[in-house]
């Protein structure tokens, strides 16, 4: 007779491959599952009783910048644990934005402090087009020795699409480097039509996470993506796409939360937030978590985990609440887990350098009709919006009555003295600003305010900390969350951290009638040119459509 470490008795396991609750018994030895039904041949050491309990497979982020979540990889894993996450896919593109492949070893080195399973894929455009100003920039020749870390998992989301569509030399050999490790790239189709959807696939590229329609993810489907529906923070896309989910296509959906701040994280939940929105939504709850679970392991090629079935690891959630999601323990690799102490692993590199001055937020026109940036509140693309707007002698300082704002873009890698002025509307900030070294994705600093005073103060602030969010008023500063680890992430415990975003928040509060939308994810989302429609970075502005730059003034 076989000795084996436990047998767990008595629950509902779900059978990912029939999408169905069976009561099975698993028997588990050095973290896998070696038996599955009665077995005469084995005896456990330990029993586990799970009357009256489902069993799931552990959760899977199939996309998500740990950045976004503000905290460190080994601080974030403490918060999804406890929500049932036992494996991501995360792509450390800020970071490597900021400092290259010592950044991306820095969050390699840190995550292999904690249980959860941390699959790296090596971020494929680093800047994300050629004209960023980023902290660093990455080639294939440069990410190809990366794949000797076991965590590295393939390559990240590729969001340039003209270099795909002109078979770029270097995006090539990133995608053919990740296809003959064994590995795959992942997709980034915002805004793209089925056409390029299929140039994008005639390359190998297999995934995609950026549908916010049901049309979108039938479009992805059709054309042999897996497909990630995505909520996180600002990107909230399970509503609008969920209805396209159906028993026939399920096999090729998951879940991912891509950005997603820390606060929202430990309260409102990660992918078993999904879970729960997919099932009030109609899914069948066998088919939410077989999505969650299975399905984003078959789409990165994670062939161990994903299912609870004879030779898969035994990462297991246990539910007392099916469609509430109800978690009552999480077993990662056999073990039941428990709290966990660990720190951030040390970082002393310092990251934001300019030398910007209260003169050069002067903003002198010849006309007052613009074109102005328009949030799309909970989205990343914006409107843009052509208007006549106030100005003063000649200058824009805000618009308050229209809620158009000054917003400006610094480079702050390389003091290479570049910075962009640009038009927002829709924050609501009455009196005061914001600024923050978080910037996708080449994370330059950006800010946005009422008055130039309280614009600089606020860019000052963040300058001193070595990275950070700021809110000002009247030139002084109201709050302020330190991102000491490359201006994108707290180096300080997640509670903590949750405490500095809370105030922050707070302050946000106090200068603005915004209670729609994050403002912080939004405010760094709105730098980004590979998104629609148009974007502000230290170079100016940015539209989308015509890939190019253009005036603040409309013609």
């Amino acid at each position: 007779m076989g000795l084996v470490d436990t047998c767990i008795q008595n629950g509902l396991v779900l059978n990912v491959f029939t999408r169905e609750f069976e009561l099975q018994t698993l028997w588990i030895n050095k973290g896998k599952i070696v038996s599955v039904g009665d077995n005469d041949n084995l005896k456990a050491q330990r029993i586990i009783d799970a009357s009256n309990q489902y069993l799931v497979p552990g959760f899977i982020d199939a996309h998500v910048h740990i950045e976004s979540a503000m905290v460190s990889p080994s601080e974030l894993a403490k918060v999804l644990l406890k929500h049932g996450v036992t494996t991501i896919v995360t792509d450390p593109h800020e970071i490597g934005n900021v400092m290259g492949n010592k950044g991306i070893e820095y969050m390699i080195e840190d995550a292999r402090q904690t249980p959860l399973d941390v699959k790296v894929m090596l971020p494929s455009s680093v800047p994300c087009v050629p004209f960023d100003h980023s902290g660093a920039v990455l080639n294939a020749v440069d990410l190809k020795p990366l794949y000797r870390y076991p965590e590295v998992n393939g390559l990240a989301e590729v969001m340039d699409f003209p270099a795909v569509a002109s078979q770029s030399h270097e995006i090539m050999q990133k995608i053919k480097d990740a296809q003959e490790a064994g590995y795959h790239a992942d997709g980034h189709g915002a805004g793209l039509t089925p056409e390029q959807l299929d140039t994008y696939r005639q390359v190998g590229i297999d995934t995609d996470h950026e549908a916010t329609s049901v049309q979108e993810v039938k479009d992805r489907l059709s054309a042999g993506y897996y497909v990630f529906l995505r909520e996180g923070t600002v990107e909230r896309d399970i509503e609008n796409t969920i209805g396209a989910v159906t028993e026939s296509n399920a096999q090729r959906l998951a879940f991912c939360t891509d950005d997603k701040l820390i606060t929202d994280l430990d309260r409102e939940g990660s992918i078993d937030y999904c879970i729960q929105l997919a099932i009030k939504h109609g899914v069948r709850p066998e088919t939410a978590f077989t999505m969650a679970s299975f399905n984003a392991a078959n789409a990165h090629k994670l062939n161990q985990t994903g299912a609870l079935a004879t030779g898969y690891q035994a990462d297991i959630v246990f539910l007392d609440n099916l469609k509430e999601v109800t978690i009552d323990k999480v077993m990662k690799n056999g073990e039941i887990l428990s709290e966990f102490t660990t720190q951030p692993a040390r970082f002393s590199e310092s990251t934001v350098h300019h030398d910007f001055k209260l003169e050069d937020l002067k903003m002198p026109l010849s006309s007052n009709y613009c074109n102005v940036i328009q949030i799309q509140p909970n989205h990343i693309v914006t409107d843009h919006l052509q208007t006549h707007v106030k100005l003063d002698n000649g200058q824009f300082n805000s618009d308050i009555d229209q809620d158009i704002l000054k917003m400006v873009v610094i480079e702050r890698h390389h003091n290479l003295g570049t910075y962009g002025l640009g038009l927002v509307k829709g924050f609501d900030i009455q009196n005061g600003a914001v600024a923050i070294t978080v910037a996708h994705d080449s994370h330059n600093l950006v800010a946005v305010g009422t008055d130039d005073s309280s614009i600089n103060e606020a860019i000052q602030a963040v300058t001193k900390s070595g990275g950070g969010i700021a809110v000002t008023q009247n030139g002084k500063v109201l709050a302020m969350m330190p991102l000491k680890i490359a201006g994108l992430m707290s180096a300080k415990s997640y509670q903590e951290a949750q405490k500095d975003l809370d105030l922050v928040n707070q302050a946000y509060q106090k200068i603005s009638t915004n209670r729609v939308f994050d403002p912080f994810i939004t405010l760094s989302f709105l730098t980004l040119p590979v998104i629609p429609s148009i974007k502000l970075t230290d170079q100016g502005l940015y539209d989308f459509n015509q890939q190019d730059f253009i005036s603040v003034e409309a013609k």
